[in-house]
């Protein structure tokens, strides 16, 4: 018996990136990466590790398809490395990449899974940054010769196309916080990003529709909503700085062409935009970000409440005590994702929304008799599945729902501290073992519902 039943068609899947899973770092021709340079540097990592070997999947993508299969999922979300397909990121094609993504592709068809793959998800080429990466407006250009490489190659088979995955971490965590790839600290630069992916993303759109008429295309955005902590005025307008600088700045372009009025002043009063406005806009680059989408993917995973902290800035705050957060020390709130999905379908009607991300991070090992008894991520997947299904109830669009992760992975900043997966990772070893979220998981798609009950 389940308590929330959902559409038949429904689709159930789970989610990876080529960086975090694949290893093979200097194989079968695959060139320098961001994240390789940025690994390299010592204090970036916080266990100073890599994705050099990862979780092998490589090598192994056969034994994980297997694993897929046996969570009986509808479809995998996965990236593929822009450095295995164009080392240099302009330039000479790298065969053996394409092969490797063909292979996974292929066995995940003869599976009956259906097979989403992303573009890019933050693995830019090495030779490119030295260039000057996303900040420079040429390498929209290059993104835009990817797409087309892996489109012809592929685009018969891959039945769903993103471009980018949170193009506010590119941006902000890369180029502004410092903390993700390439490790920059300037938010002239970061808005500059934001823009170029974002134009990118246009670009790419129609190459992969010249390519594959009929292909479904969309983007994947990280959003949270937010709100004020208390009902200060100041809280309030703490709260609409955020859904300004996180949410709307990137769904603006997207769906209404332009970029958040209230949002461009902030950034210009403190100095990081001129009075003039974003040079780096160019005649028409705001009608190709707004192609018409098919789909757009939401990455959730908590909430912004936020406050101004008494020097006129604002901050976010947490509203739970820190034994009650995730091991990334974010708040579980479930009704977010309800909140969230019927304001985005409310202010920006995409024709169908997929939650492409959602999972929590917790350390949970194996026992003395080898079980991973994960009961609180079990309660997340709960929790947050049944405010999805609210979301279908209220009038949302919502077609699908993508687990994070499939494996325990390379998880950036945090090294291999923090563990996602469905399915734990003995990295010494390789082993994989199934946690009681992946059978939870596995039955609920089964059930195409939630069941009721404690986990």
């Amino acid at each position: 018996m389940t308590s929330t039943q959902f559409p038949d068609s429904f689709l159930w899947g789970v989610a990876t990136s080529a960086y975090q899973i694949e290893g093979a770092a200097g194989e079968d021709g695959r060139g320098e990466s961001i994240w390789d340079r940025f690994c390299s540097e010592p204090g970036r990592i916080a266990d100073g590790s890599s994705g050099a070997v990862a979780c092998d999947h490589y090598h192994r993508w056969r034994d994980d398809l297997a694993l897929i299969r046996t969570l009986g999922l509808g479809a995998y979300r996965f990236s593929i490395a822009w450095p295995r397909i164009i080392p240099q990121g302009t330039g000479a094609v790298n065969s053996a990449g394409l092969d490797f993504y063909e292979r996974l592709v292929d066995g995940l068809l003869e599976a009956g899974i259906q097979p989403f793959a992303t573009l890019y998800h933050w693995d830019l080429p090495q030779a490119l940054q030295d260039r000057g990466g996303w900040a420079a407006r040429a390498t929209t250009d290059a993104f835009a010769t990817y797409a087309d490489v892996v489109s012809r190659r592929l685009g018969d088979r891959v039945a769903s196309w993103a471009t980018h995955n949170e193009p506010w971490c590119i941006a902000h965590l890369g180029h502004e916080d410092g903390e993700h790839a390439p490790g920059l600290h300037d938010p002239a630069v970061a808005l500059a990003a934001a823009h170029h992916v974002l134009l990118s993303h246009g670009m790419a759109a129609r190459v992969i529709r010249g390519n594959v008429p009929g292909a479904p295309v969309g983007i994947v955005l990280n959003l949270t909503p937010t709100s004020p902590a208390t009902d200060r005025a100041e809280d309030h307008d703490a709260a609409r700085w955020m859904d300004g600088f996180f949410n709307r700045w990137y769904l603006d372009p997207l769906f209404h062409a332009k970029y958040p009025a209230d949002a461009v002043a902030d950034r210009v009063a403190r100095g990081h935009l001129p009075v003039s406005g974003m040079p780096f806009v160019k005649p028409g680059d705001l009608a190709t970000i707004a192609q018409p989408l098919d789909y757009l993917g939401i990455n959730y995973y908590a909430r912004a409440v936020m406050r101004e902290n008494g020097t006129g800035n604002p901050e976010s705050v947490s509203m739970v005590p820190k034994k009650e957060l995730t091991d990334m020390g974010w708040e579980v709130y479930p009704e977010g994702m309800r909140d969230l999905l019927v304001r985005v379908h409310r202010d920006y009607a995409p024709p169908r929304i997929y939650i492409t991300e959602n999972g929590a991070a917790y350390a949970d090992g194996p026992d003395a008799a080898g079980r991973i008894r994960d009961e609180r991520r079990i309660a997340f997947f709960r929790g947050h599945l049944r405010a999805a299904h609210q979301a279908i109830t209220d009038g949302v669009p919502l077609e699908g729902y993508f687990a994070w992760s499939l494996l325990d992975n390379f998880e950036w900043a945090q090294g291999y501290e923090k563990r996602f997966g469905l399915i734990w990772v003995d990295y010494e070893t390789q082993t994989r073992t199934l946690k009681d979220s992946a059978v939870w998981y596995r039955d609920t798609i089964a059930a195409n519902g939630v069941s009721a009950g404690s986990p």
